[in-house]
């Protein structure tokens, strides 16, 4: 399990970004190795910090197996750094990674909070018909991390995964959590220390503050 390329991307104007007419989805991979922080990567800026800049956002990984899936589906080439993720690794199953596991990459400890979901900067960047429900029923959503040890990483390094939490849901278990499966958010309510924005799908799904 290891770490293909680190990718990070400065922010621009663009008329087709949302409401925000501004992105930096656009991630491309780096040679050296890359500070990591508690905001997330060295060199890496959010145009959009209301919704992309918690700390429960500040890596994003995903699966170079995914990409060469999608490229199937697709019938296109997709670099890493294409779907505008930190981290694209190899050998990890990064959907079947559980909420609150913690890798050690590099120097730096990082945690599992829960998966990407596509939005429409995503849909528009990817020019693909239909793209945020074809992501959606794909599964294959990618996992955020926030920052538990700052530190430094670079391609080619490990990926260790030193703790997994019982009782927790896997990162595309929690997908469906995410859109409305109460008993999957329930168990993810239940983990010690999880990420905030779960009590904003709570309320939304549940009807109550966690």
């Amino acid at each position: 399990m290891r770490v293909l390329s680190v990718n990070v991307g400065t922010a621009v104007d663009a008329e087709w970004a949302g409401k925000l007419k501004r992105t930096a989805i656009d991630k491309r991979p780096v040679t050296h190795r890359v500070e990591v922080r508690a905001g997330g990567l060295a060199g890496d800026e959010r145009a959009d910090r209301e919704h992309h800049g918690a700390p429960g956002h500040a890596v994003y990984a995903y699966a170079r197996e995914d990409y060469d899936w999608w490229e199937a589906e697709l019938g296109r080439e997709l670099r890493d750094g294409r779907f505008g993720e930190n981290l694209t690794v190899s050998g990890v199953d990064v959907n079947g990674a559980l909420i609150g596991e913690r890798w050690r990459v590099g120097t730096a400890l990082l945690e599992v909070t829960g998966p990407r979901v596509p939005c429409v900067v995503f849909r528009n960047w990817l020019d693909e018909p239909a793209w945020v429900r074809r992501f959606t029923e794909a599964r294959r959503p990618g996992a955020y991390l926030r920052v538990v040890e700052p530190g430094e990483l670079g391609a080619g390094d490990a990926v260790d995964v030193v703790s997994r939490p019982g009782g927790s849901v896997t990162v595309a278990e929690s997908f469906l959590a995410y859109h409305g499966d109460e008993e999957l958010l329930r168990r993810i309510l239940a983990l010690p220390g999880y990420d905030p924005r779960w009590d904003r799908v709570a309320v939304r799904v549940l009807g109550v503050v966690s």
